[in-house]
């Protein structure tokens, strides 16, 4: 597996080259980004200028983020398309083969017409994306609070998430599968031997705070191996059904952190080496 950065977790990091510069000097094979930043650098340094940076780093793109709004209006999320087809140029030229969003746990509209909007959208996403060579991952989100937090609830678990993506009906689709929110659903290992590594497109890590699950925040979030997430079964889950992608850090905060990002890309780097040594993996 490739240990891997999101911003969540490191501060003000400035510049996706700045980020990938970062994330090497701390020994890490892998950064997750904006496809608009990564249009604006191949503008900048040109293809092979950034190509030839990352394979000096020995960095390559883990994840892009789906840019189109796809909860909302239905205007709205046609005018993002041509953003998302951008993204998808820019990324599948750095040989960026992952794009990924989240999904509420409940929504204000009604869940079933919210259902039928969100599937025909994604799948017309996954068709771009598909395009490009690029997969599409969805990340149930698993706390309790959010569950409740607007008026329907929706899916918050692997196993809707998963009937859900065979509804989409696209090859190109699968999870994002998060350690928070698997620990939010009260997750076992043997729930991730149920998967295949092709179900997952990208893997997130972080950990949890010792309080009850049903109290567990979605913005409260630990560095590896700081919580009581048992992130050695979660790693090892993935180890044993042959995932061998990236696994990203994501630290939410409930406010943003003020420390120097090489001081939070090194305490980043103690907690993989913590996690993955206690997983018997390097």
């Amino acid at each position: 597996m490739i240990k891997g950065l999101s911003r969540a977790g490191i501060g003000q990091v400035g510049s996706v080259e700045n980020f990938a510069a970062l994330a090497s000097r701390f020994g890490f094979g892998a950064i997750d980004a904006g496809g608009t930043e990564l249009e604006e650098w191949i503008a900048a340094a040109g293809r092979d200028g950034v190509q030839s940076f990352l394979q000096e780093k020995k960095v390559q793109i883990g994840s892009i983020g789906l840019s189109v709004e796809w909860r909302h209006d239905e205007d709205k999320f046609r005018a993002g398309l041509p953003r998302l087809a951008k993204d998808a140029q820019a990324a599948a030229e750095l040989g960026v083969t992952r794009c990924c969003t989240y999904v509420l746990p409940s929504t204000d509209y009604n869940a079933a017409h919210f259902m039928a909007l969100a599937t025909r959208r994604l799948r017309t996403c996954a068709d771009i994306l598909g395009a490009y060579g690029i997969r599409l991952g969805l990340e149930f989100v698993g706390p309790h609070h959010l569950r409740t937090r607007w008026a329907n609830p929706f899916i918050w678990d692997i196993r809707s998430t998963l009937d859900w993506i065979g509804a989409i009906d696209k090859s190109n689709v699968g999870l994002l599968f998060d350690a928070y929110h698997w620990y939010t659903n009260e997750g076992t290992y043997e729930d991730i031997l149920k998967l295949s590594a092709d179900q997952i497109v990208h893997v997130h890590i972080n950990d949890a705070p010792d309080v009850p699950v049903a109290e567990v925040l979605d913005n409260d979030r630990l560095y590896p191996g700081e919580g009581v997430i048992d992130l050695t079964a979660f790693l090892k889950g993935l180890q044993a059904i042959g995932y061998q992608g990236v696994v990203a850090q994501e630290i939410l905060r409930p406010q943003p952190l003020t420390q120097p990002s090489e001081e939070l890309a090194a305490k980043s780097q103690q907690a993989f080496a913590k996690v993955f040594a206690a997983a018997g993996l390097e």
